[in-house]
């Protein structure tokens, strides 16, 4: 789906509403897409300085409340916002567009909050395994440890717990999207990194993290949730996610919900920790998919904890994302 397919569809649903826009491409700018003409019933007509997106996702408000600010007036144009973003964006009055017609505009003394228009489904036909369920955990390795691209298709296999028939697809999935680059007959490295780390976060809350859902939960005892860190978690079987994790790495943030990865057995799970099955709690719990060591004894690795972080979209978990990112994981993106 192409930004002139999202723009397009925004502008027809926009009538819907009786508000007429208009679109220019902008090809010599590398801060914004275009602009867009809004020429709102009994209103001054608008303009404004437009990005356009596929998804908008937590880990992107940081750089769109930037723009927010360097490129005024602005609105971020995408085919879907999530829930949680939208209200973020909100709260950070920043203007947004779906191409469903759903739109918020806040600007000199003009307020639109229009909602509840449903997205299309759009059906996109795609041979590439790369970002399967099977390909992200791939990937997430290559992610931490570049140089597993180069080594032998079994060991890959065997390092991530994928079926060997699935690493040849994967590898030509990624050369297909432009993030694997051939150096010589024996030799490749990732290309475009931070692009594919992006994609790799937006594609692991969408597609691999749904199906390690374990349950939600919360503590027999109330005060366990405070004082999560006295909790000895079994060695090598089960880590701290998300917002604990956040903390451990930053010592920035007090966390509002805890996440485990884990390799227990539900019934270990509950008497281990002390956890109550409550579809309202404020534990989440996942499986664990790696096989490798982590960078702490009881934190998922750096780049989990910082997906985890910035798929949340609030800003005390985006802030504290971006402290591991800039001391955890730049250096390798």
């Amino acid at each position: 789906m192409n930004e002139q397919y999202i723009i397009q569809n925004a502008i027809h649903n926009l009538q819907k509403d009786e508000i007429q826009a208009e679109w220019r491409e902008v090809t010599n700018d590398g801060f914004i897409d275009g602009k867009l003409t809004l020429h709102i019933k009994c209103q001054p007509t608008v303009v404004l300085n437009v990005e356009v997106k596929k998804e908008l996702r937590g880990m992107h408000l940081t750089i769109m409340e930037d723009k927010a600010h360097s490129e005024a007036p602005f609105m971020i144009v995408a085919d879907r916002i999530f829930p949680k973003v939208k209200q973020e964006l909100k709260e950070r009055q920043i203007n947004y567009l779906e191409a469903s017609g759903n739109m918020f505009l806040l600007m000199d003394g003009l307020y639109i909050n229009i909602d509840g228009r449903k997205n299309e489904v759009t059906t996109t036909i795609s041979g590439n395994r790369a970002f399967t369920k099977t390909g992200l955990q791939v990937i997430f390795q290559f992610l931490i440890e570049e140089d597993w691209v180069n080594r032998p298709y079994r060991e890959i296999a065997q390092r991530t717990g994928t079926g060997l028939g699935n690493i040849n697809n994967i590898f030509n999935g990624l050369a297909k999207e432009g993030y694997l680059l051939q150096l010589t007959k024996n030799e490749q490295e990732l290309e475009n990194k931070k692009q594919l780390l992006e994609k790799w976060i937006l594609e692991y809350e969408k597609r691999l993290k749904p199906t390690l859902n374990i349950g939600t939960f919360r503590f027999l005892k109330e005060e366990d949730f405070y004082n999560w860190k006295a909790i000895t978690l079994k060695n090598q079987k089960t880590y701290w996610g998300g917002e604990p994790a956040g903390a451990i790495y930053t010592n920035y943030l007090r966390p509002e919900e805890l996440t485990i990865y884990t390799e227990e057995e539900w019934n270990d799970l509950i008497r281990n920790y002390r956890l109550v099955p409550d579809p309202q709690g404020n534990v989440k719990v996942f499986k664990k998919f790696w096989k490798h060591d982590t960078v702490s004894e009881n934190a998922v690795h750096p780049l989990l904890a910082y997906t985890d972080l910035i798929n949340k979209g609030d800003r005390r978990c985006t802030e504290t994302a971006q402290r591991i990112y800039d001391e955890y994981l730049q250096d390798k993106f």
